[in-house]
C-alpha cells in the first residue's frame, strides 16, 4: 500500500431522507414531503469526499449481504475507492439512516447500525498492515469505540497521522487522546467532549483550550454559519464561513473532514487545509443529499 494512502475506518449506511416544510413534533405527522435515498454514514461520506478531492482512499467498514450493502459497495467503486477491506456481516442488516430535513436545511437522523456495530477488533486484525502504512487515519465514532481506540494506536505507533471526527458525540479515553493528531467537532460534539458549554467563538475557544490541556495538538471546532475556530499548537485562528443558501446540512461535516484530510496529506498548512475544507462544505449544503451532495475538487478550486 503506497504510503500516501487515506484510510478511512468508519461507518456504511443507507440515508433515506424526506425533505420537509418542517421537522415533525413527537407525535405529529406531516403530509407532502419529498423523498430520496441516498449513499450515506458518517465513515462513507468522508470516504467520498476524499476520493473526489484525487486522494488515494481505503475504506474499511462493514455491510450487510442486502441490496443495500450490494449497492454501496458499487457506489464506492464508481468513486474510485478501494473497497477491498470492506468486511462482509452474514447477520446482520447493512446500516440505514432515517433523515429528516426541514425547509431551511435543518436536519433529525435516526440511524440503526447494523452490521457497522460488528465491525470489530478482531476484523481490524486483518487490515492492520494497511492502518499503519497509511498517511493518514481518518475516523469517526459509528462503530464500536474498541476498533477505534484499537486503529488509533496502531497508526500512532506507525507514524500515521491520525485525524478523528468524534461523531456521534461521547466520551473519549486518554488512550484515544494520547493518539490524536488532529480532532475536529462541531458545536455539540465540542462541550461533550470539553464539558464547556459552547455557543459562538468565545465558548469555542474555551472548549478548545481544555482539550488542548487533554494533551491534542491540533483542535477544529465548527460552529455553522459562525465559521470555524482552530487551535494549532496553543495559537487560536478564526476562519470565517462562507455565505450561501443552504438547503440540506445532511453531510456538510463529513465533507469537510475527508477534504480537510487531503490537504493535509498533501502538505497544506492546517489553515489553509481549513478553507479548503470550508469551500467545500459551503457547496455542499446547496445541494440535497448526503454523498450526492459532496463536491469534486474542480468545483469549488
Amino acid at each position: 500500500m503506497k504510503t500516501k494512502t487515506i484510510v478511512v475506518l468508519g461507518s456504511s449506511n443507507t440515508d433515506m431522507v424526506i425533505k420537509s416544510p418542517k421537522l415533525p413534533l413527537p407525535g405529529e405527522t406531516i403530509i407532502g414531503g419529498a423523498f430520496f435515498m441516498n449513499q450515506g454514514g458518517k465513515g462513507a461520506n468522508q470516504a467520498v469526499a476524499a476520493a473526489r478531492m484525487g486522494a488515494d482512499v481505503q475504506f474499511i467498514s462493514k455491510i450487510g449481504t442486502d441490496i443495500f450493502g450490494k449497492q454501496s459497495i458499487k457506489g464506492y467503486k464508481d468513486e474510485g475507492i478501494n473497497v477491498d477491506k470492506i468486511f462482509i456481516d452474514e447477520s446482520a442488516p447493512s446500516g440505514i439512516a432515517l433523515i429528516s430535513v426541514d425547509g431551511v436545511g435543518e436536519n433529525s437522523i435516526l440511524v440503526a447500525p447494523g452490521a457497522n456495530s460488528n465491525l470489530l477488533p478482531a476484523d481490524l486484525d486483518k487490515v492492520i498492515e494497511e492502518i499503519k502504512q497509511a498517511g493518514i487515519l481518518l475516523m469517526q465514532l459509528e462503530i464500536p469505540m474498541a476498533s477505534i481506540e484499537y486503529a488509533a494506536e496502531a497508526a500512532f505507533n506507525n507514524n500515521v497521522k491520525v485525524i478523528l471526527n468524534p461523531a456521534p458525540a461521547c466520551k473519549l479515553s486518554r488512550k484515544l487522546i494520547d493518539c490524536l493528531f488532529l480532532i475536529v467537532l462541531n458545536e455539540s460534539e465540542a462541550e461533550y467532549v470539553s464539558g464547556v458549554s459552547v455557543s459562538g467563538e468565545a465558548t469555542a475557544i474555551e472548549a478548545a483550550t481544555k482539550i488542548s490541556d487533554m494533551g491534542v495538538k491540533n483542535i477544529i471546532v465548527t460552529l455553522g454559519s459562525d465559521g470555524v475556530i482552530a487551535m494549532i499548537d496553543r495559537e487560536v485562528f478564526k476562519v470565517p464561513a462562507i455565505k450561501v443558501n443552504a438547503i440540506d446540512t445532511t453531510a456538510a461535516g463529513d465533507t469537510f473532514c475527508g477534504v480537510l484530510s487531503v490537504g493535509i496529506m498533501e502538505g497544506m498548512p492546517v489553515i489553509e487545509a481549513i478553507k479548503l475544507a470550508n469551500k467545500a462544505a459551503a457547496l455542499s449544503v446547496t445541494r440535497m443529499g448526503a454523498q450526492k451532495s459532496i463536491p469534486y475538487r474542480n468545483e469549488f478550486e
